[in-house]
C-alpha cells in the first residue's frame, strides 16, 4: 500500500526560520523560530532537526514546499535557494508557495490577504473565485483598512510552514506527471533595500 506523500516545507521571508512537515493530512513536526537574521546559517541545521524528529529521512521526501514572498529580500532568497538545491539533489519537485496565499490558507473566497510590509504599508493580493488571481500590491496602511470586502492579516503568521505544506501537497497531488512542476521564483513587490555605495568605483588598470 503506498505511503502517503511526505512534504517538507519551510519560510524565512520575514523574520523567522519556520519548517514544517507533513505525512497526508497530519503535520508531524512544526517548528517556528524568531530571529531577524542568521537564517542562512540556521536554515539547514532546523531542517535537518525536523527531519529527525520525525524519524525520517532527505531521501524519504516526496516534494519541498517553500515561501516565495513577498517579505525580506534576502530571506527569500535564502528560502528559494534552499528548495532548488533541495529539488536537484533529492530529484523531488520544489512548490513555490506566495506568503498571501499561505496567509489567506482555507479562508472562504473572495478574500483580501495581507502581510506587514513595514514602514506603516502592507503587502495586499485579491484572492478571488477563479484560478487566476489579481498580482499582489504594495500599499499604504491606512488604504488597506477601506479595501472592500473580507481581510485576512496583517498580523504575522505564526503557522505559516504548515500552511505552505498544505498547499504543496494538494499542488503535488494534482500535478501532472507528464509536465514538470515550475521551479519556485522569489516573489519580488518591493525593490531592495540595498543602496548604491556613495564612493566612486575603483579605476580598473589596463
Amino acid at each position: 500500500m503506498p505511503r502517503d506523500p511526505l512534504i517538507l516545507s519551510f519560510d524565512t521571508s520575514a523574520a523567522h526560520c519556520a519548517a514544517a512537515l507533513l505525512s497526508g493530512d497530519t503535520i508531524i513536526v512544526h517548528r517556528v523560530e524568531d530571529m531577524a537574521k542568521g537564517q542562512a546559517e540556521r536554515l539547514m541545521p532546523l531542517l535537518e532537526e525536523v527531519l529527525a524528529e520525525g524519524g525520517v529521512h532527505w531521501r524519504d521526501l516526496s516534494a519541498i514546499g517553500v515561501g516565495i514572498g513577498p517579505g525580506n529580500f534576502t530571506g527569500i532568497r535564502i528560502s528559494v535557494a534552499a528548495a532548488r538545491g533541495l529539488a536537484l539533489s533529492l530529484d523531488v519537485p520544489a512548490i513555490g508557495v506566495s506568503s498571501l496565499e499561505a496567509q489567506a490558507g482555507d479562508a472562504p473566497r473572495p478574500v483580501w490577504s495581507l502581510i506587514d510590509a513595514r514602514r506603516d504599508h502592507v503587502y495586499a493580493q485579491f484572492l478571488g473565485l477563479d484560478a487566476e488571481d489579481d498580482a499582489p500590491i504594495l500599499i499604504p496602511l491606512t488604504e488597506a483598512t477601506a479595501l472592500p470586502g473580507q481581510h485576512i492579516g496583517p498580523d504575522a503568521v505564526t503557522d505559516i510552514a504548515v500552511k505552505i505544506a498544505r498547499i504543496s501537497a494538494r499542488r503535488f497531488s494534482h500535478a501532472d506527471p507528464q509536465s514538470p512542476v515550475p521551479r519556485p521564483a522569489p516573489l519580488y513587490v518591493r525593490a531592495a533595500d540595498a543602496a548604491p555605495p556613495r564612493d566612486p568605483a575603483p579605476t580598473i588598470l589596463p
